[in-house]
């Protein structure tokens, strides 16, 4: 039933007459209407480059100038070319050509146009100095001053009229390199906590040899990078953190994002597929439209780099021997679907258009319809994308470079993205929460091994009983790029788009839809024994993680922000409270932080285990007076603000070190010193899921209308990964996970840790018992 429908645009007979042609007029008719679409999608795609290229100008703008220099100087009777034609005419018989009518216009088009081009260049740069200063970030929470006022107007000002998500490329700052001895003091200063006398004095010594011999050396090279590329971390961070990473990218670095904790918009599989893939695919028109916002911070005034969302769709991660390389098609009309071992390409636009809703679901149907057994080795195929890297590029490179192996591959790594109609049900159930939610959590991040694409920008994973998630590779972009695109389809899909009574999407079913195409393969006996040596590595990896997840209600951000703290570094320092308690010591910990106030920025780490921090947990296992907690608390919460404020504006640690220490491995040169820093392991890897269109949802009425987050598998073998989100003001969700084979974690033992370290913290402040829940 699911084998496409092939419409042929002509047939021909031969007869004792001659040959006999019969158009299909219905084949020609799809025939214009594709190619219709495809030129609609390259003017738009010109146009937006024009927009974004003369940005913060305008061509309406052009015209105002060339009407408003030309009438003005034809007035004035001036040359609007300022002698420009006469001194041409000595070397060039201008005047033989043109008439003085012709001169001036040409003249006033030429002379207009570099005027406004001059204008667009200094605005521009203007907002580009404009935003290279971050004063901002440390005016006292509710106030502003008088000097970031006056910069916000002038931002404003130079900012120019209606943005589209790419104008602001061009002007923003490039990341700046720190001073090595800065990124030496902030280093040290982190790790003191960390070592004793003994092990500090020894890494003082290292790191002021490197400040005084090596570092200089290095930090030239990389200054140097920094003046000709956009950004001097961001490529090979991608290439050398993630491409050339030869373990499973399955829990290494693939994340997941989930779907409402507590509402569930029907319990149709097929009708919940239907209105996410019209929604994602709505997301996509408007970004290849590039109508999608730009991201602000500080009352929309100050832009977010957006280079992350250029791959999001049509984009897979192609194994290599040595390092992976990212694959994006500029354009795909299909989607490919995995369900029960058979992969199926689906069309998602037909007679010139989108499908509906409803029209997507009647395709889901016809998958979920189809009883057709899976090809020798199709069913466990993906594990080769979930194994280790180097056995799958070999595979790809022997078995599925040629033929319809090779086709059926295209297929899915050409897709808009990948559906897995998953034959397992999920959902948090209030009679077994914990179970249930570390089912749901771990069939995200991992699923069987093999029903999930992962080398795929993402997955979307929707349940046997309606409920959905993604799951997304993580070389291409960052956590909070598909976040935005989650947040988009859960604020479509219940309320815009809506089911009818009986759990079906809305709307009526095509009558004439081709259906979908069973994807063939040809896989031979020694592939598939590869696919099984993957899938044995990945399902020895799958079953070591331990995941468990805390949808914690007692309060949230609401009672945080009455102690006149900041949410996130309340959150942070019960981290490091929990975690001592848990496992009686303190470790190096990692929390993300963006940098996309700077082109193409991506992240950068927040060491969040302070002096300060440590001395606050000391004293909550000492039997310390409240008042003298309380002032421990407040300096390890700014000094957290403080690292979190560096790390944003490009005076971090991490990144820099990671660059110097390639820099050396270009020249040959060992450092034992940042040898020794890259070593570390992060035991406590943690990350905030921000809520980021506040204004799709409704959360002072309905919380519950907003993605529970999502989670990542745990960065050290014998440590914690935690993923938080603040939902609304009363209830903030984390994700945790960690190796079932350390002795030294346990997930759910961790969870109860900072459950009780959220209330012994807020148990300070004495606040009204009225106000928790």
């Amino acid at each position: 039933m699911a084998e496409a429908h092939q419409a042929v645009a002509f047939q021909f007979t031969v007869t004792p007459d001659g040959i006999d042609l019969q158009l299909c007029h219905e084949a020609l008719r799809q025939i214009y209407l594709s190619g219709l679409h495809s030129w609609k999608k390259r003017f738009i795609r010109f146009k937006n480059g024009i927009m974004t290229g003369v940005y913060p100008g305008s061509p309406p703008g052009l015209v105002v100038v060339l009407v408003g220099y030309m009438s003005s100087t034809k007035y004035a009777q001036l040359d609007p070319t300022l002698g420009l034609f006469t001194k041409l005419g000595a070397h060039l018989p201008v005047s033989k050509y043109m008439s003085d009518d012709s001169q001036h216009v040409v003249g006033g088009v030429l002379v207009g146009t570099g005027l406004w081009v001059t204008v667009i260049f200094i605005m521009r740069n203007a907002l580009k100095s404009l935003l290279s200063w971050h004063g901002w970030m440390y005016n006292p929470h509710g106030r502003m001053s008088i000097r970031t006022s006056i910069w916000m107007v002038l931002v404003r000002l130079f900012s120019g009229r209606k943005p589209m998500l790419y104008s602001f490329q061009s002007a923003l700052p490039r990341l700046p390199v720190p001073a090595v001895k800065d990124t030496m003091t902030r280093y040290l200063e982190s790790v003191r906590p960390l070592m004793d006398d003994e092990k500090y004095t020894r890494m003082e010594g290292l790191a002021k040899d490197f400040e005084k011999n090596l570092g200089p050396r290095l930090q030239w090279y990389l200054k140097l990078k920094s003046w000709w590329a956009s950004n001097y971390v961001s490529d090979w961070w991608e290439e050398y953190i993630y491409l050339r990473g030869r373990g499973p990218i399955m829990v290494n670095s693939n994340y997941y994002a989930m779907d409402f904790l507590y509402v569930f918009p029907t319990h149709l599989q097929a009708a919940r597929a239907g209105n996410a893939i019209h929604a994602i695919m709505l997301y996509r028109r408007k970004l290849d439209r590039a109508q999608i916002k730009p991201i602000y911070l500080l009352e929309n005034r100050v832009p977010l780099c957006s280079a992350q969302w250029e791959r999001m769709f049509n984009t897979s991660r192609v194994p290599g021997q040595e390092s992976d390389t990212i694959q994006h098609e500029a354009e795909s009309k299909h989607i490919t679907v995995f369900h029960r071992g058979r992969y199926f390409k689906v069309y998602v636009f037909y007679d010139g258009r989108l499908l509906l809703p409803r029209e997507i679901e009647q395709q889901m149907e016809r998958i979920l319809a189809d009883k057709s057994d899976p090809h020798p080795g199709e069913h466990t195929l993906a594990a080769l994308t979930a194994g280790e890297r180097v056995p799958w590029a070999n595979a790809r490179t022997e078995y599925f470079s040629r033929g319809k192996n090779k086709q059926s591959l295209d297929a899915i790594e050409k897709a808009a993205f990948v559906v897995t109609l998953d034959d397992t049900e999920q959902r948090y159930d209030t009679a077994n929460p914990v179970e249930s939610l570390d089912s749901y959590a771990k069939s995200l991040l991992h699923g069987k091994c093999y029903d999930r694409w992962f080398d795929k920008s993402f997955n979307l994973i929707v349940f046997k009983n309606g409920t959905m998630g993604l799951n997304a590779e993580h070389a291409w972009a960052d956590a909070p790029i598909v976040g935005h695109l989650w947040e988009h389809v859960l604020s479509m899909d219940p309320v815009n788009l809506g089911y009818a009574e009986d759990g079906h999407c809305k709307g009526k079913m095509h009558p004439n839809l081709p259906g979908p195409q069973r994807l063939q393969w040809d896989i031979p006996e020694e592939c598939q024994n590869v696919i099984n040596s993957s899938l044995n590595v990945a399902t020895a990896l799958a079953d070591d993680v331990d995941c468990h997840i805390i949808p914690f209600s007692d309060f949230g951000k609401g009672l945080i922000k009455k102690c006149r703290i900041s949410p996130d570094a309340f959150i942070q320092i019960t981290l490091q409270l929990a975690h001592f308690r848990d496992k009686g010591k303190f470790c190096l910990t990692y929390e993300a932080s963006m940098t996309r106030l700077f082109r193409e920025g991506r992240t950068e780490t927040v060491r969040s285990c302070t002096q300060e921090s440590c001395a606050f947990v000391r004293a909550m296992m000492r039997d310390e007076t409240r008042e003298e907690k309380l002032k421990l608390l407040k300096e390890a919460a700014e000094k957290h603000q403080s690292m979190y404020r560096l790390a944003m504006t490009g005076k971090g640690i991490d990144r820099h070190l990671f660059c110097l220490y390639l820099v050396s491995k270009y020249l040959g040169e060992e450092s034992p010193f940042l040898k020794e820093v890259l070593s570390q392991p992060w035991r406590l890897s943690t990350s905030q899921t921000p809520v980021q269109q506040v204004a799709l949802f409704d959360l002072k009425n309905h919380p519950e209308y907003v993605s529970s987050g999502g989670g990542f598998g745990p960065v050290a073998d014998d440590g914690y990964g935690v993923s938080y989100i603040i939902v609304g003001e009363d209830l903030i969700n984390f994700h945790i996970s960690s190796k079932r084979s350390s002795p030294e974690t346990d997930s759910h033992r961790f969870g109860t840790k900072i459950k009780q370290a959220m209330r012994d913290i807020l148990e300070l402040f004495q606040l009204d018992k009225k106000n928790v829940k």
